[in-house]
């Protein structure tokens, strides 16, 4: 998956320290972020490299991790030299970019930059939000509100009934390969009571035997996702919610039209299916 990025280590505890001349510096301007393409892969600006025209760089950058001994900042308000080789490419590309490590390092870096876009000013009182000193916390001077990144719990489920697997594709999205039923978990209910409740209000049906497989943080949309199989308790006839489903479907092990890819936890749940490791 895409956060396996072994042997390079990701080291996400905060530590503001200066960043150098040879610190990565990840830019991003809405869906998009700033990158070059080589024969390996992408890369990302170094400090160094970005200094000519932006002297406050160093001033006006934010810590976010450490993949081995590599410093990660996020960046604002960069002045880019024309023509030059790193260009604004669309965050879609971390789903498939090598290096893998360089990837990860960009959606993760994606997830805070949208993060601390949207925390700028207090939602309690409006007052500027400021950067606390020893963790990743902004909070208000003001009223003493604390927000901490966004991460959101959902479910990915594998409803199984024999040899056969029910996968659905969505509605109304961009994204048209076939997928696992997914949901967000609510207020007051366990994971467990979310892959119930979702299977139920997406497809109708019932389940039983929840298990508990992974989990993944999926920075593509502040979540992390916690894979569950689950076995088809009674009928098996499918009551599609059109709204979130374009269409759910019952595939046999040999049937199932799906690929192994190395970024999702759908695609890995899907794959160990079909080669009978579930």
């Amino acid at each position: 998956m895409i956060q396996d990025i072994a042997p390079h280590q990701f080291k996400n505890e905060y530590r503001p320290v200066s960043p150098q001349k040879d610190s990565i510096a990840l830019y991003y301007e809405e869906h998009t972020a700033l990158m070059r393409r080589t024969q390996t892969g992408i890369e990302f600006p170094t400090f160094g490299e970005l200094e000519r025209l932006n002297e406050e760089i160093y001033e006006n950058s934010i810590y976010l991790f450490t993949i081995d001994e590599k410093q990660y900042y996020l960046v604002d308000n960069l002045n880019r030299e024309p023509h030059s080789e790193f260009t604004m490419e669309n965050t879609e590309i971390f789903r498939t970019a090598d290096p893998q490590y360089s990837a990860f390092a960009g959606i993760t870096g994606y997830q805070l930059y949208r993060w601390y876009q949207t925390r700028r000013y207090c939602g309690r009182c409006g007052h500027k939000m400021r950067h606390d000193t020893k963790e990743r916390m902004l909070f208000c001077e003001h009223c003493r509100n604390m927000e901490f990144p966004k991460i959101c719990p959902a479910v990915i489920v594998g409803v199984t009934d024999g040899n056969r697997i029910l996968m659905s594709k969505y509605a109304g999205r961009s994204y048209k390969k076939y997928a696992l039923l997914a949901g967000f978990t609510e207020i007051g209910e366990t994971v467990e009571e979310t892959v119930a409740r979702e299977v139920m209000e997406e497809v109708g049906l019932k389940v039983k035997n929840i298990r508990y497989y992974k989990s993944q943080p999926w920075a593509f949309s502040d979540t992390l996702l916690m894979g569950f199989y689950c076995d088809l308790d009674g009928d098996a006839e499918v009551t599609l919610d059109e709204e979130e489903l374009a269409l759910a479907e019952w595939f046999e092990r040999d049937e199932i039209p799906v690929e192994p890819s190395r970024d999702s936890l759908t695609n890995e749940m899907i794959i160990k299916f079909k080669q009978g490791e579930v």
